[in-house]
């Protein structure tokens, strides 16, 4: 069994252990935990692209010591282009291609906004990204996860511009292990380590990449990135007995992911992994997610603020509305995703939550032949038809994506999160309530036995998924509670790839990986 990682001076996770070997190694020659997460950020773009990339998103949330965390949204908005007019004829935005990628990606401005936290005197940017530089120029090996993933979608992504050169080998999907180059990435990483990150939004990189969108059919021109920049924000904070909790402001789902946990501390569950555990949390889930789907998305299109959906009265509510013997009819609608979060905290107790994203398996597809950027297919979420994510110019749509992160009453800051668009918050839930409410070692917490309600990537039915390994007599339970159950086997990839980093009071670390992923947790 996989141990919690341990030390005494600084922790680092990610769904790939080279990303999380690339983080730990800016720490150990003394950077912060904000600096090596640009670099794992950098590093993991190159090994995980399936999952993630330069052409999409990113969020923060950094506590560093002393002050009250903060967030950066680095989530870029639509084309001034693309309005439901410019989608004539279709009914939905499509998920894969040029006209799938419509919003700018925020990711790069993102990390250097995080950057700007710090004070002078910090590492060169070109030095955070030198190991991805490397890795992408020399190449890395192909992972099962994205292998599989490219067999799997396949037919939606061979004929995308750009995607077979970069992607595939002959048309086909590559195998475990094959040898990924990507110089032409190689190369945009370095110019943005020596240029900075404008040179993505302004220069030579930004032209290039518009010109390919406008020549291929996307919305997207260069106007578009040059008018973007990573907002700070507050985040949403949720108080309870375990400690404050914190997750990031919309457009993303940070609000039913403290949800959750307001409406379950309020079940007055005392077992876990019990049936009152799983069936609260569940339950919990459901009416969170009822709130999320009627009421988040762009904040200027919103009916209210997030942080007034996490009142003390509406969470008392919508807790007395469950049921402890009895499942509320399910499903509402799914969000899909795909992303990685990783955690960081460093010897001065910066600590660090993470996540960044290109939507779907490989995005849009679309792949930029000179700069080796994947595009994002976030934009495939807004709709066409009016409402609080009908598309327009500027707007930023639903994001699945919220990195977490708690200051628990005895001093521990705790920074988790997981990749699975509809799982988030669900894993979220189960790696926080297990470790902070009922005290599960942290390695533990993420490798139990998890539950999916609904769809994630790669699944299409809307069933409580579980894993075996939770036992029959809960799963029979469950399903005489009225849960439509579907079992998993053990450590199932729709699970998502979860993580954590804790700091303790008394400077102790840890580090926690999911192995359901590729990745690792190092501490020392």
């Amino acid at each position: 069994m996989i141990e919690t990682a341990l030390g005494r001076q600084h922790a680092m996770t990610a769904p790939h252990r080279v990303a999380a070997k690339v983080g730990a190694g800016v720490m150990e020659g003394g950077g912060s935990a904000i600096e090596a997460m640009v670099a794992a950020a950098a590093a993991i773009s190159v090994v995980y692209p399936h999952m993630n990339g330069i052409g999409g998103d990113a969020f923060w949330v950094v506590k560093r010591p002393g002050q009250a965390p903060v967030s950066i949204m680095g989530c870029g908005g639509a084309a001034g282009l693309a309005t439901p007019e410019w989608y004539t004829n279709l009914d939905v935005i499509p998920s894969r291609g040029p006209k799938a990628a419509l919003t700018v990606p925020g990711a790069v401005g993102s990390w250097q906004a995080a950057l700007d936290l710090l004070p002078e005197g910090h590492i060169p940017l070109a030095d955070l990204v030198a190991p991805a530089v490397k890795l992408a120029r020399e190449g890395v090996a192909t992972s099962r996860h994205q292998a599989g993933l490219a067999a799997e979608k396949l037919d939606q992504l061979r004929d995308v511009p750009g995607f077979g050169d970069v992607f595939l080998v002959d048309g086909q999907a590559p195998k475990p292990g094959a040898i990924l180059k990507q110089p032409a990435l190689a190369a945009t990483l370095e110019m943005i380590g020596t240029e900075g990150v404008r040179c993505f939004y302004e220069g030579e990189i930004a032209h290039a990449m518009a010109g390919f969108l406008e020549e291929t059919g996307s919305p997207l021109r260069v106007a578009d990135l040059a008018a973007y920049q990573p907002k700070s924000a507050t985040p949403l904070t949720l108080e309870t007995k375990w400690g404050r909790l914190f997750n990031t402001q919309p457009p993303t789902q940070g609000m039913a992911s403290l949800a959750i946990l307001g409406i379950f501390e309020r079940l007055g569950v005392t077992e876990g992994e019990s049936f009152a555990h799983i069936h609260g949390a569940v339950e919990a889930i459901k009416r969170a997610y009822r709130v999320r789907n009627a009421e988040l998305g762009d904040p200027t299109s919103m009916r209210l603020a997030a942080q007034d959906l996490l009142t003390a009265d509406r969470l008392d509510a919508l807790a007395a509305e469950i049921d402890m013997t009895q499942a509320m009819p399910w499903p509402e609608v799914a969000q899909p995703g795909d992303t990685i979060w990783m955690g960081a905290a460093d010897a001065d107790g910066t600590v660090v939550s993470f996540i960044q994203s290109i939507f779907w398996e490989f995005g849009s597809g679309l792949t930029c032949p000179t700069t080796g950027v994947l595009f994002q297919n976030r934009g495939a979420d807004f709709t066409l038809t009016p409402g609080v994510n009908q598309l327009a110019p500027g707007k930023v749509p639903f994001h699945t994506l919220n990195p977490a992160l708690a200051e628990l009453n005895d001093g521990r800051v705790m920074a988790y999160g997981t990749q699975g668009g509809e799982g988030q918050p669900q894993t979220q839930a189960a790696i926080f309530t297990r470790y902070a409410g009922f005290d599960m070692p942290l390695q533990q917490a993420i490798t139990a036995p998890r539950w999916l309600l609904g769809k994630s990537w790669g699944e299409e039915s809307t069933t409580l998924k579980v894993e075996a390994d939770f036992g029959p007599e809960l799963i029979d339970a469950l399903r005489a509670a009225g849960h439509d159950l579907e079992v998993m086997p053990p450590h199932h990839g729709v699970m998502g790839q979860a993580g954590a980093v804790v700091r303790h009071a008394d400077g102790l670390v840890e580090a926690a990986s999911d192995p359901r992923s590729d990745g690792a947790g190092y501490a020392r």
